[in-house]
């Protein structure tokens, strides 16, 4: 990644990613941290946090369900420049009963509105960008994770309105649409001997994605390149979804 982005392309700039304590969100993370930014994270246990100090990031616990966790973070802040809205969480099987499916909504859903909506005013005053985390579920179902889907569905389409409202004050919003990569969220499935071979087999590349993957087109979505670019989603999935 260090050969693909200019040295310090972020420096002086304040990144929040949110669910950035693990999988895709702290690939993004590391990658802005790499480019120069100062980056918090949000992860929803201590523990979680543990390894961010060490990288030089700075590691905040919160639930992103709660109005208030948000409110006294987003009060923490005197700058902020790139939100990227990475948390989330999916029950297979258990989302067809409806506390389940509601929480996984309010988690995938319900975390990007409330961050993207509270970190307004910073960012029109930075003329900053909002990347969501979209999925190829995004597009079509899964008999599994009814909720997941409509959560993420949900996340595309609440970019593109973001995206209209917030262009006025010079904020950009754009969402990555990922396919099968190598998460904690998706280890029962990568690391299964079957599965992991199938899904392979069947995306365009014959292989899964890595964090660095998805961070490669966060990197590209927040910076100078993309002036143009608000209300798309990137997909970035090794060609799964047109196999």
């Amino acid at each position: 990644m260090a050969g693909t982005f200019r040295d310090n392309l972020f420096a002086g700039k304040t990144v929040l990613v949110t669910g950035g304590s693990t999988g895709i969100g702290a690939g993004i993370a590391r990658a802005f941290r790499t480019h120069g930014a100062r980056v918090i994270v949000t992860g929803s246990t201590p523990e979680k946090l543990t390894w961010c100090a060490a990288q030089g990031i700075e590691g905040q616990a919160v639930d992103v369900r709660s109005d208030a966790d948000c409110a006294t973070l987003m009060a923490s802040l005197d700058q902020l420049d790139v939100l990227v809205t990475a948390a989330g969480i999916v029950r297979r099987d258990d989302e067809h009963q409806m506390d389940v499916f509601q929480d996984v909504l309010e988690v995938n859903l319900g975390g990007t509105a409330r961050y993207a909506m509270v970190a307004r005013g910073l960012l029109a005053a930075s003329r900053g960008n909002i990347i969501t985390i979209a999925s190829m579920l995004s597009y079509f179902g899964d008999r599994r994770v009814p909720a997941y889907a409509a959560s993420k569905g949900g996340v595309s389409q609440l970019t593109k309105s973001l995206a209209i409202a917030y262009a006025p004050e010079g904020i950009r919003v754009n969402a990555i649409a990922p396919g099968w990569i190598e998460t904690p969220l998706t280890e029962e499935l990568w690391q299964s001997p079957t599965i992991g071979p199938a899904i392979a087999s069947r995306t365009a590349t014959k292989t899964w994605g890595k964090p660095e993957d998805i961070a490669n087109g966060a990197m590209f979505l927040a910076s100078p390149a993309a002036a143009y670019v608000t209300g798309t989603t990137l997909i970035i999935d090794g060609g799964y979804s047109i196999s």
